[in-house]
C-alpha cells in the first residue's frame, strides 16, 4: 500500500513516515503542496494524508483538484484547524476523515486502516456507472453488468480498481506493477493479465493507448 503524506512540520513528518513504514506501508512525503500535487498525478496511491496549512497549494485545494480529475482515493486531513467552517470545507472537498493535531500515532494507524478498508470511493449511490451497462460497487468491490456480477480474479479486481481510480487518464505498466503486484513483474505478464480482464468485458471498455498504457474513460 502506498501513501502520500503532505506535512510541512519536519519532526512530525518524519515521525509519521517512520511509524507507517514500520507498519509496512510505502510512504512518499512532501512539505510543499505543489510537489505533492505533482506526485499525486504521477503515481498511484491508496491513501493521501494531507496537512492543510502548507507552502504552495493548501491541502483543501489539493484534494479538491484531485476529485475534479477523477481521483477517488481515500483522504484524511491532518490539521490544527478545529472550527466548524474548516471541517465543513474539508469534507466538502472530498475527505473521509479528520485528525486534529496533536494526535497519537496509534489513532493515526486506526484511522488509516479504516479509510483503506472503506476505500472512501465517493459516489452518490456508492457505484460508478460505466459504459455498456456496467456498474462498479465501491463498497463491495464488485463489477456487474445489467444486474449480473462479472467474475473476476483478485489480480483482475486490482487492475480494474486502479483503472477506475485513474479513470479518464492513461495508466502505465509501471503504475500497474506498483499498485497490483508491488514488486518487479515481467511486462509481458502485465499485458497478459490486462488482456484476460479485457476479454471478460465489452470491447472498448478498457482502451489500449498504444505505447503508453490503458484507460477507462469517464
Amino acid at each position: 500500500m502506498r501513501i502520500l503524506l503532505l506535512e510541512d512540520e519536519y519532526t512530525l513528518r518524519l515521525s509519521v513516515v517512520e511509524f507507517l513504514e514500520e507498519l509496512g506501508y510505502t510512504v512518499d512525503h512532501y512539505a510543499n503542496g505543489d510537489d505533492a500535487l505533482d506526485a499525486l498525478f504521477e503515481k498511484p496511491y491508496d491513501l493521501v494524508l494531507l496537512d492543510v496549512k502548507v507552502p504552495g497549494i493548501d491541502g483543501f485545494e489539493l484534494l479538491k483538484l484531485a476529485r475534479e480529475h477523477g481521483k477517488e482515493l481515500p483522504a484524511i486531513f491532518i490539521t490544527s484547524l478545529t472550527d466548524a467552517e474548516a471541517m465543513t470545507r474539508g469534507y466538502r472537498s472530498g475527505c473521509c476523515d479528520y485528525i486534529k493535531k496533536p494526535f497519537d500515532l496509534v489513532e493515526l494507524q486506526l484511522r488509516v486502516e479504516q479509510a483503506l478498508k472503506s476505500q472512501c470511493l465517493k459516489t452518490a449511490d456508492d457505484t460508478i456507472e460505466l459504459a455498456d451497462g456496467y456498474r462498479y460497487d465501491t463498497r463491495r468491490f464488485t463489477l456487474t453488468r445489467r444486474g449480473e456480477e462479472v467474475a473476476l480474479t483478485r489480480t483482475e479486481k486490482r487492475i480494474l480498481e486502479l483503472l477506475l481510480r485513474q479513470r479518464g487518464q492513461v495508466v502505465t505498466p509501471g503504475q500497474f506493477q506498483e499498485f497490483v503486484w508491488g514488486e518487479a513483474v515481467d511486462p509481458a505478464n502485465i499485458r497478459v493479465q490486462i488482456n484476460k480482464l479485457r476479454k471478460k468485458l465489452s470491447p472498448g471498455l478498457i482502451v489500449n493507448v498504444r505505447g503508453l498504457g490503458y484507460r477507462i474513460d469517464l
